[in-house]
């Protein structure tokens, strides 16, 4: 969707605020014999995060028509505004991790999950800003990272799916350097 800059820039200040607030409250709940867990658990839900983006990227982004239509929008207009409003990616974090989680388990469980995983989502949309805004130096990790996003955006759009890792792609033979 088109954002202004407050909307696109929003992301930024809400997620970092939002980690904080379910952590604290999280590892409160969880009480000092349970951290380890409830860091692995965040672990454990920031990796799962990677095949989230990968799928989402490959079969939502590049296949659902009206998604697929604003996605597109963005390999034009690489450096406009275009992405998702920060009530609805919270609105789904909260609706399809946090409350779900919750209700199987308990608070800790459901806090260290989503925090794990907005955690993901704060990586991702940050990655995926510089890529599109800053100029890496060659050789360094963000440089690798622009360079495959280039090759998706501007020479096949059916590779490097993966904006954050490389990890899926090799998994899925969807990997071009």
């Amino acid at each position: 969707m088109e954002l202004g800059l407050v909307g696109y820039y929003s992301d930024f200040v809400v997620y970092p605020l939002a980690i904080v607030v379910l952590a604290v409250a999280g590892l409160l709940e969880a009480g000092e014999e349970s951290a380890p867990g409830w860091l692995a658990t965040v672990i454990a839900c920031l990796c799962l995060w990677t095949l989230i983006e990968y799928v989402m990227h490959r079969f939502v982004l590049h296949h659902i028509p009206w998604i697929r239509d604003l996605h597109d929008r963005h390999h034009v207009e690489e450096r406009s505004p275009v992405g998702t409003p920060t009530w609805l990616s919270l609105g789904v974090h909260a609706l399809v991790a946090f409350f779900p989680v919750w209700m199987v388990s308990d608070f800790a469980v459901a806090s260290a999950a989503s925090c794990g995983l907005m955690l993901g989502y704060l990586w991702y949309i940050s990655i995926h800003h510089i890529i599109h805004h800053w100029h890496p130096r060659h050789p360094s990790y963000l440089y690798t990272l622009k360079r495959r996003h280039a090759l998706h955006h501007h020479v096949d759009e059916n590779v490097n799916y993966g904006v954050t890792s490389l990890f899926w792609d090799r998994v899925f033979g969807t990997m071009r350097l």
